[in-house]
């Protein structure tokens, strides 16, 4: 691990505008990049032929069970407890399917939120949520009766973060499918949990917060996006915990032997209360936290935290024997960080940091032929890794890879009025709606170090293409050719070379991005 005291100064001083920037560089939707033939393509399309597997009425049960109805599948019994967080973030996965147009997808979620509807419907309150035990637990908080500590509350494994994975379900429901139906289920739902934690206090809310709950800061930050309702807001900052909030605010590394993948949504909360106007501090938080680990806790590809903790500087080389390696949720979470970073203020060096975690950690977490996921990755020589099954793994690293590889291609592409950042190397096609234009990117990246990229309109467009030059080229090694001639590129490594000019159609821009192998300190 490296000091972080030059960060401390860079961090405090280079984000004192963050939040209000929000939205400067924007992703595409997932229905206007379809990727090529590739290694992403293949992880996507196995993906959903690895989720059609699921019994959709099993993920549903624990819902209908603590509604009081009669579930039409029996309850998995691996993870007993956690009942109803996979179903969440099953729902997600087929949101994004169903966002391209894949009518199992399509049918899975209308079904699921149907069931789901009818849960909420039974409870009569707005709740749904296949919590077990949730109606006790949550009518003792409600009333001020908090017994938290990092993994339980009240008796229960998590429930916040648990019932996050419902929220965010509905969310990106209406989020990539523009579901009405998802919509106004998880209003009701955001309402129900705001009358419940209306009486505790600020002290009985953090108290609270000890337990893990996911990002929860995050979904409700989202939700004030997607309704313009300012009490959203302000309840996301009430499920914002102090504990890590205002050391990363103020540049100071507590991380330590802390549960990893409980601190990383937490951040990943606090950018999106920056992104939404939420003030300064939730803005330095999360910019402080990203850079954090990753040039202190990351390794070289790209995942953190040795048996689930972020590990202490004279402790990270127990990550060389550790069988339990870097878990794959964390990594999930922190490009979600850094994606919603890059939107705030879009730099080369988040879209370096993405590529290298996706390309080494979240694609490898597949299993390539049937598609299971991977827990843990270890750095252990010669280890090895173990493969979740359809309908018997439910591990936490099991919902998250079920979005993994669903989303690939989220962050190929982004744009700022008529400037369109290429972040990724990934044979692709874009349909640049706003602007009439499509893009198409040909390449077998990283098994050959180029790509190219070729411009498809109808009539001549004016925009400005900006080419990320990764932080593994060397300075004066990024080559540009655009029709056959040499483009000067006056840049330098984690950088965006930036070309204006009227495009016309079939114009071509290759793009050679010499290798160079490095070392990196642990």
């Amino acid at each position: 691990m490296r000091s972080s005291n030059p960060l401390k100064a860079m961090v405090v001083a280079g984000f004192s505008l963050l939040s209000a920037m929000a939205f400067a560089a924007r992703s595409f939707p997932l229905d206007q990049v379809r990727l090529l033939e590739g290694p992403f393509k293949h992880a996507q399309d196995l993906n959903l032929e690895h989720l059609l597997q699921y019994d959709v009425d099993r993920l549903l049960a624990p819902f209908l069970k603590e509604a009081g109805l009669t579930p039409k599948g029996r309850l998995y019994p691996n993870w007993a407890g956690l009942d109803g967080h996979i179903g969440g973030h099953y729902l997600s996965a087929m949101a994004m399917y169903a966002a391209r147009g894949d009518s199992a997808a399509k049918e899975r979620l209308a079904y699921m939120l149907d069931e789901l509807e009818a849960c909420q419907t039974a409870h009569g309150n707005g709740y749904i949520g296949g919590v077990p035990d949730g109606p006790r637990i949550w009518s003792e908080i409600a009333r001020g009766d908090i017994r938290a500590n990092a993994f339980g509350l009240n008796g229960g494994w998590v429930p916040w973060y648990n019932l996050h994975k419902i929220f965010a379900g509905l969310y990106d429901a209406w989020d990539y499918t523009g579901s009405e139906q998802a919509r106004r289920m998880l209003v009701d739902l955001c309402d129900w949990c705001g009358r419940l934690v209306s009486d505790l206090s600020d002290e009985q809310m953090q108290s609270m917060l000890v337990a893990e709950h996911g990002g929860m800061n995050e979904v409700l930050a989202n939700v004030y996006q997607m309704t313009g309702e300012k009490k959203y807001l302000d309840l996301a900052k009430r499920f914002s915990h102090r504990q890590l909030l205002d050391p990363m605010a103020g540049g100071r590394d507590i991380l330590d032997n802390m549960h990893a993948n409980t601190q990383v949504p937490k951040a990943v909360g606090f950018q999106r209360i920056a992104e939404c106007g939420g003030g300064q501090q939730y803005a330095k938080a999360a910019a402080f936290f990203w850079h954090t680990v990753v040039e202190n806790r990351t390794v070289a590809f790209g995942g953190n935290s040795r048996r689930e903790h972020f590990p202490s500087a004279h402790s990270a080389m127990e990550m060389i024997e550790e069988r339990q390696g870097p878990e794959t949720c964390n990594t999930y979470n922190m490009l979600k960080l850094t994606e919603g970073l890059h939107r705030m203020q879009p730099q080369a060096r988040y879209a370096d940091y993405y590529e290298r975690a996706l390309y080494n950690h979240i694609l490898s977490s597949q299993h390539s032929e049937h598609g299971g996921y991977v827990y843990f990755t270890p750095l252990r020589p010669r280890h090895y890794r173990v493969y979740s099954k359809p309908n018997a793994a439910m591990w936490c690293c099991v919902g998250s890879g079920m979005e993994n590889h669903g989303k690939y291609g989220a962050f190929i592409y982004s744009h700022q009025d008529d400037e369109l950042y290429v972040n990724l190397f990934i044979a692709s096609e874009l349909k640049w709606r706003e602007n009439g234009v499509h893009i198409r990117q040909d390449t077998s990246f990283p098994e050959q170090a180029k790509t190219m990229l070729t411009v498809l309109t109808d009539s001549p467009k004016r925009f400005t293409l900006k080419v990320r030059h990764p932080q593994w080229v060397q300075a004066g090694q990024l080559r540009l050719t655009l029709n056959g001639r040499s483009w000067l590129a006056q840049s330098k490594p984690s950088s965006y070379v930036s070309i204006e000019r009227l495009w016309q159609n079939g114009d071509r821009l290759e793009i050679d991005l010499p290798m160079h192998t490095t070392t990196e300190q642990l």
